[in-house]
């Protein structure tokens, strides 16, 4: 313990030397001393929502288990919401601040390796206001067309302590947990997992107590209040009867009978592609929102109204994504990577973000054909920047470029034809889904995985991609029967083969390296399914 508190104040110091961040920064996104020594073991979550006043009030009891000796630990909510109360059986506990969103809570005895125990924590307030949900989150309060309360959760990049008190790291998630929400007359919750209980008070309220069987992170918590009304069915998949349920404004339900049909064909193509879906448990739910659209884990938010594509338009400009609903493949897509799969720090989010925009383009492959999924992921690459690294710096609660989504899926499929063996290529997508099945992971052990099972070298490869905004570059010079080619704009060590036809012969494969290198031929063109620039 003594050695792990000695680097986590190396790691303070350092980050605080770098004037780009805060300590906020260090407390929100680094696993600090009192974060370190207890493990997540359950969440009893209960909120009682003040729809008119935009209130919430409630406790959350936090099961733990001591992984080292401890007595403090690192509770985070967010202004302007508070903590007013905490209690441990009978002990008192100490509560003092640092900083506007992080509470250290002092237990009245020390805390011994192995030890079970559990603190209860009343709060209360409104929390913020979502400007842009789901990337700028908060809460959404909205209205029905009919003039009724809507509202929902989202809060990914925020955190789920905008809005409930929690372990607000990704590194560790909760075993399992439950969720009850009191919500006015004529309401529903939906939240995360199954239905465990509704009960109606006096007054006409409603509580609806759900129940989470597996473990889940924090962000993909989640409250969805409106007046619903829900269908249910059954998925005959890979791990056998899968429970559907869906959830939607009554205007809507003749629309949504039609559109969810996208629901079965993206648990049928992605289990083909990552495996089981990875919650039978808890099934699977499609919730309309009051916003675009998120991957609550078992739970997942639609706000697409009911048209194919992204709002309408088809991000890749083919004419594939207007084939389906981009918001019910792409968040379903997420429940194998960002909810089975989960990055232990925020800096690794195209752990998240890349399979599963590559995800979009295996949905395409799966009913229109391969080379329909080729030509939908090479068409989104009009929208890569390469404005900053892919992976942002660690311990500090930042996450890198937006090209984790475009460039993150061109970079995978690059390394499909590198691999150059689909049957290999889909093991590992199903392999990663297996082996790491409902964990947390670095962006280390996805590349080695993946190095491992493809049996390539890929350091070099994922740090020009994920570290660098350097694309590489194929100089060609014809030169009468000749062709000379070399790399540009690449790393020391940036070896990878290309597959090119040389002389319109197809399926020639090269080995560029920054050396000039010669082949026989007048003209040399690199397959278009590599994400690399010619010159």
């Amino acid at each position: 313990m003594k050695s792990l508190k000695i680097a986590s104040i190396l790691i303070f110091s350092t980050l605080l030397a770098n004037a780009q961040y805060t300590h906020e920064d260090s407390l929100k996104g680094s696993i600090t001393p009192e974060r370190a020594w207890w493990d997540l073991k359950y969440y009893d979550l209960a909120v009682d929502v003040d729809i008119d006043n935009k209130y919430f009030k409630g406790q959350n009891t936090i099961y733990y288990q001591a992984v080292e000796n401890g007595q403090t630990l690192q509770i985070d909510l967010q202004a302007p919401m508070k903590i007013t109360a905490v209690r441990q059986s009978d002990l008192s506990t100490t509560i003092t601040k640092d900083g506007p969103n992080t509470y250290l809570i002092t237990l009245a005895e020390p805390q011994v390796k192995g030890q079970m125990g559990a603190i209860t924590i009343d709060f209360e307030g409104k929390p913020k206001i979502a400007p842009k949900a789901p990337w700028d989150g908060g809460l959404t309060w909205s209205k029905d067309s009919q003039g009724k309360p809507f509202a929902a959760t989202a809060n990914q990049g925020i955190g789920a302590s905008v809005w409930w008190p929690c372990k607000d790291h990704m590194a560790d998630e909760v075993d399992s947990m439950q969720i009850s929400v009191t919500v006015p007359n004529g309401l529903w919750d939906v939240s995360n997992g199954q239905l465990r209980n509704m009960k109606l008070h006096e007054d006409g309220r409603r509580t609806c107590t759900w129940f989470v069987n597996n473990p889940i992170n924090n962000y993909g918590v989640n409250i969805n209040i409106g007046n619903y009304v829900s269908w249910e069915d059954t998925y005959q998949g890979e791990k056998g009867p899968l429970k559907l349920s869906f959830y939607v404004l009554p205007e809507n339900l003749k629309k949504a009978k039609i559109q969810f049909k996208d629901a079965y064909r993206t648990l049928e193509a992605f289990e083909h592609w990552f495996g089981p879906y990875p919650f039978y448990e808890d099934g699977y739910k499609l919730v309309e929102v009051p916003y675009l659209g998120m991957e609550h884990q078992s739970s997942v938010t639609y706000g697409n109204g009911y048209k194919n594509g992204y709002k309408g338009t088809d991000l890749s400009g083919t004419g594939w994504g207007l084939k389906w609903d981009f918001i019910i493949v792409h968040e379903s897509g997420h429940e194998w990577f960002a909810n089975n799969i989960t990055d232990k720090d925020k800096a690794d989010m195209w752990i998240h973000e890349s399979f599963t925009n590559y995800s979009e383009s295996l949905f395409v492959e799966y009913f229109y054909g391969k080379e329909a999924g080729s030509e939908y992921v090479i068409g989104t690459r009009e929208k890569i920047e390469n404005d900053s690294p892919i992976i942002a710096d660690y311990n500090v609660n930042k996450s890198g470029s937006s090209d984790m989504y475009y460039k993150g899926g061109n970079m995978l499929h690059t390394l499909r034809q590198w691999i150059n063996d689909d049957v290999v290529w889909r093991d590992i997508l199903r392999g990663l889904n297996k082996d790491f099945y409902h964990q947390t992971v670095t962006s280390k052990q996805i590349e080695d995985y993946i190095a491992e099972k493809s049996g390539l070298e890929l350091n070099s490869f994922f740090t020009q991609y994920l570290r660098t905004t350097k694309i590489p570059k194929l100089e060609v010079i014809n030169k009468g029967k000749k062709i000379k080619y070399r790399y540009t704009n690449i790393i020391d060590g940036f070896e990878m083969p290309l597959r090119v036809s040389i002389d319109n012969k197809q399926n020639q494969d090269i080995y560029p390296s920054r050396k000039w290198k010669k082949v026989k031929g007048k003209f040399l063109q690199v397959n278009k399914d590599y994400y690399v620039e010619t010159e």
